[in-house]
């Protein structure tokens, strides 16, 4: 009896054994932050025509984050210039003023930033060409965790406040 015990007791622990080293290995649960994610998706991306020797310009669009986590444009690049900078503007004693968002721009999680002129804006520092009304200029916009994101902005007029609108033929009256 105490044979057949100490059989019995050492074919479950074998079993056991060989059961534990069959099963896959349980893969750990992501962390709230590891299942978050960003969404990115960019509207009505534009530019103004800029003068003969000025070595800046302004980017403007919407950005929106359809995500479950916040994502922050931290910058980019573009061929026709050297820096591409994120920018806001403050009211400081009357006098406003453009200054650099050393960490980015953050894009909440189900929200959007509109990018304008005289707000949250991209600078395209030391221009290598002029930029030219028509043209299209192609830009990589950088986000923290969407990482890498092409557009292409469309040059507008001088002064332009927004992407011209196209009107589809048709009688207002």
């Amino acid at each position: 009896m105490f044979i057949r015990n100490i059989f019995t007791a050492t074919a479950l622990a074998g079993s056991i054994l060989l059961s534990a080293c069959n099963s896959a290995p349980q893969a750990e649960a992501p962390t709230e932050e590891e299942a978050a994610t960003s969404q990115i998706a960019i509207t009505t991306p534009w530019s103004r025509e800029t003068a003969e020797g000025q070595d800046a310009g302004g980017a403007f669009m919407t950005i929106a984050n359809s995500g479950t986590a916040a994502d922050r444009l931290t910058g980019g690049s573009t061929p026709v210039a050297g820096e591409l900078q994120v920018h806001t503007v403050d009211m400081t004693d009357g006098v406003m003023r453009m200054r650099q968002l050393e960490d980015g721009l953050e894009i909440p999680a189900g929200g959007s930033v509109t990018l304008k002129p005289g707000s949250f804006h991209i600078m395209l520092m030391q221009l290598k060409q002029p930029l030219r009304q028509g043209e299209a200029v192609p830009v990589s916009l950088t986000f923290e965790k969407a990482g890498t994101v092409e557009v292409e902005l469309t040059v507008q007029p001088v002064g332009a406040q927004g992407p011209a609108v196209e009107t589809m033929g048709g009688d207002d009256g």
